[in-house]
């Protein structure tokens, strides 16, 4: 293999069809308390997690997949350019509509250069299961957030397929992998609920002859399931006597080339979702956005705070369940999230906390361990974020307390955002209701996730300008 080639950044920039190199400078914005009302019907982008998984599939399928709705940020992108690194074609036609073969399971070739995930941990993590079950040397790094989060959570069960990793101290990237064309099939019990976890075990068994089999403490997403069972793989699922779930993975499917509708992002949904409900006045609609049961807990938790979020319109796209929300402004109080419900809304609570710091009353989201491997320590982060702008929080072993303002956030803090998109969107929301304006650090990595974020909230009336 060879260093060089092209960066992850360079293949974003030919996607776009931009001529010059980004600046790379920070973005900073001053948010000010909305004037008026959020209206208005909007799209999010597509569902990273979907998106990130559709272009891996579609490499291991036989045949030629039609991607719509792709989400297009970075870090889809990047994952886009590794898997052509791999040997698969994967050609943009448009806006979100792409067309993807490969290989297909076992054939993917070395790649001369190393892979890089830019700032996407789900993207690095699900890679591994499938460059450790191919015969091949390969390296992945990422942008500097991604080389401080931990890998050896999937390091280690991997590890039981006969793959070997050469990675920095506490399984960080830059990170090497010897995978076997013959890899060993897994049993394997995750210790803590973790759907990139999961997922990676489930994409080491596509290559590996026999069953291989996961248990979860806790159901968490099942994308991963749902899409293998697309494309034509033998995946059952049963639940276990705790309340966690066994998924069996027959191994060496033959996957078949499908196409793939994309939904919307329930996680980008969040952030103009709580705007409107925020916001005194606000009515809007979000259409197109995807319902899995396993991605809805916030859905679930800001009804339980008193939210109008209504949802009509629903159907099945690509497997997934999908609908439409209306959000009106609402009064909302403080409540507790119990840690079972975590996985299902685990991206959201940054936004979630700020929700809860213009509630009347205490909220407590209890089990909240995962967040402190996120893009950054988000458990920290998103109390710094609160505390900077005058609202109280408590951390109690895994669990976050939020002393609501009753509407009355002070604001007036600078919001350090550690690089991390959902701590630059969630900051902005809070800007829009504080009484002071609040200063965030930079926003030029939101389109890592929500490519616009600025702009579309700016069709709404939010008024953010850099």
């Amino acid at each position: 293999m060879r260093p060089g080639g092209l960066t992850c950044t360079a293949q974003r920039r030919n996607e776009r069809g931009m001529t010059h190199a980004p600046s790379s400078s920070a973005r900073p914005l001053r948010v000010v308390r909305a004037t008026a009302p959020l209206t208005g019907t909007l799209r999010v982008p597509g569902d990273k997690s979907i998106s990130h998984r559709a272009l891996m599939f579609a490499s291991l399928a036989r045949g030629e997949t039609r991607i719509s709705g792709l989400l297009e940020g970075e870090d889809v992108l990047c994952t886009a350019a590794a898997m052509r690194a791999l040997g698969a074609d994967a050609v943009r036609e448009g806006a979100g509509c792409w067309r993807v073969s490969g290989p297909g399971i076992g054939q993917l070739r070395e790649p001369d250069t190393v892979l890089d995930m830019g700032n996407s941990g789900t993207a690095a993590r699900l890679l591994s299961g499938i460059l450790a079950s191919h015969g091949m040397t390969s390296v992945m790094t990422g942008d500097a957030s991604l080389r401080r989060r931990p890998m050896k959570r999937v390091m280690d069960p991997l590890a039981q397929t006969g793959a070997t990793f050469l990675a920095r101290e506490g399984g960080r990237l830059p990170m090497a992998i010897r995978g076997l064309a013959d890899p060993h099939p897994l049993d394997y019990r995750l210790p803590v609920a973790s759907a990139q976890v999961k997922s990676a075990v489930l994409l080491a068994g596509l290559n590996a002859a026999g069953q291989t089999r996961v248990e979860e403490p806790v159901a968490t997403r099942d994308h991963t399931e749902n899409m293998l069972r697309h494309f034509g793989a033998t995946v059952t699922v049963t639940s276990t006597p705790q309340g966690g779930r066994v998924i069996v993975l027959e191994g060496r499917p033959d996957l078949v080339a499908r196409d793939i509708v994309v939904p919307g992002d329930p996680s980008s949904a969040a952030f103009p979702i709580v705007a409107a409900l925020l916001v005194p006045g606000s009515d809007i609609v979000i259409e197109g956005v995807g319902l899995n049961p396993l991605r809805t807990g916030l859905f679930t938790t800001l009804r339980d705070m008193g939210a109008q979020l209504e949802i009509s319109g629903e159907r099945v796209e690509g497997g997934e369940p999908v609908g439409d929300l209306h959000v009106r402004a609402s009064a909302l109080h403080g409540v507790t999230v119990p840690a079972e419900r975590a996985p299902s809304m685990i991206d959201e609570y940054p936004i979630l906390a700020v929700a809860a710091a213009q509630a009347a009353g205490v909220s407590r989201f209890c089990g909240v361990e995962e967040l402190r491997v996120k893009e950054s320590d988000r458990l920290a982060a998103t109390v710094a974020l609160l505390e900077a702008n005058g609202v109280q929080t408590r951390v109690e072993g895994d669990d976050l307390m939020v002393f609501g303002t009753a509407g009355a956030v002070p604001g007036g803090g600078l919001v350090q955002t550690h690089m991390d998109h959902r701590l630059a969107m969630s900051a902005s929301v809070l800007g829009l209701v504080a009484q002071k304006p609040v200063a965030i650090d930079d926003t030029a990595f939101i389109d890592t996730s929500f490519p616009g974020y600025l702009d579309l909230m700016n069709t709404l009336g939010a008024g953010f300008s850099a």
